[in-house]
């Protein structure tokens, strides 16, 4: 499944998407802007939240440490509940698996 970046994600009561990027401010507020997008994307322009997620890719095919393609599900209290991390940034993540544990998350 790929998930239209323009379409919220389905509707699971306190749930919050974030984009985060190793770009600029200033290139994240274009993109967003251009795709119409219905989330916030932060900067991680000095890479400390790749790093601590364990995302950082040194070298992808001559490109210097930027993020791997990665979804995670974090829960309020800040309890990592789902994390999936692609080492080819041409695949999707499974966003059905996302929306799964969002489900369980919401049904408590």
């Amino acid at each position: 499944m790929k998930i239209d970046v323009g379409s919220p994600a389905p509707d699971f009561a306190d749930a919050q998407v974030f984009g985060i990027s190793v770009d600029t401010f200033f290139t994240l507020k274009a993109f967003h802007d251009q795709q119409h997008l219905s989330f916030p994307l932060l900067s991680d322009f000095n890479k400390q939240v790749i790093r601590d997620y364990g995302v950082f890719n040194e070298d992808m095919i001559g490109l210097k440490g930027i993020a791997k393609r990665a979804v995670f599900v974090i829960d309020k209290d800040g309890i990592v509940r789902h994390r999936e991390v692609l080492e080819d940034a041409r695949n999707e993540p499974d966003y059905e698996q996302v929306f799964a544990v969002l489900a369980d998350m919401a049904n408590g």
